[in-house]
């Protein structure tokens, strides 16, 4: 068994987040094997190392996994100072500690994926592998073509060239004003679809994800979640 850094086995256990567990080691709360560990740096065995937090034995939770179809007006987070409504709102009656891979900004509802597994969280967000995100996308009033090209082959932002990315255009509706398209993006930079198209002057009427590393929200209605089946955990451990 690899050793594992102390803060993070703690949160591993569900006991806290991984900042607070840092303060819990720092303060002097923790034990390892009957002697109290304050260096952040100190590392345990998970299946040898007895670690105790304010006097209680830590055990590893079970690693969960699970799909929820975000609303808008919601916060991608665990807590918000402002007190509006948090992701984990709508999902407080799974009794162990998970939180959100990635984000979902405030306006932009859909697919969201949330776990306590931290090996794969990171991995999933880590930008080198290229975890693909599609969305769709209701902007107000004809886009044009030559955009969406440009849009395809990549586009300079603030901070630096798109890369290039999969586009499908569903075309004007008169009816509502409307163009919707379906752009899938390898990248994860904030805001970056609104971005994308705000760097033409268009304005984005709604933003949904619909497919996150080949998951899709079928099934499932808005504010609703569910646990991934073990194929879908295994499609997503699969991808290195």
């Amino acid at each position: 068994m690899e050793l594992e850094r102390l803060q993070k086995y703690i949160a591993r256990c569900g006991v806290a987040s991984r900042r607070k567990a840092e303060e819990l080691i720092t303060s002097g709360k923790v034990l390892v094997n009957g002697k109290y560990v304050k260096e952040l740096g100190a590392k345990v065995n998970p299946t040898r190392d007895r670690v105790k937090v304010d006097g209680q034995l830590l055990e590893p939770e079970a690693l969960e996994y699970y799909i929820f179809n975000k609303p808008k007006g919601v916060i991608t987070s665990i807590t918000d100072p402002e007190g509006r409504k948090t992701v984990m709102d709508y999902i407080n009656s799974v009794k162990v500690r998970i939180y959100p891979i990635g984000r979902l900004d405030y306006h932009t509802e859909g697919l969201l994926l949330l776990t306590n597994d931290g090996t794969m969280a990171q991995n999933l967000a880590h930008p080198s592998k290229g975890v693909t995100k599609t969305y769709e996308v209701k902007v107000k009033n004809r886009v044009l073509d030559e955009h969406l090209e440009q849009l395809s082959v990549g586009i300079k932002l603030e901070d630096g060239m798109t890369a290039p990315c999969e586009i499908t255009d569903y075309g004007f509706n008169g009816k509502t004003g409307l163009t919707t398209v379906e752009i899938t993006i390898h990248e994860g930079r904030n805001r970056q679809v609104r971005r994308m198209f705000e760097h033409f002057g268009y304005s984005i009427h709604n933003l949904k994800r619909i497919n996150y590393a080949g998951l899709n929200l079928k099934g499932l209605k808005r504010g609703a979640f569910r646990k991934l089946t073990r194929e879908e955990v295994k499609q997503l451990q699969a991808i290195k």
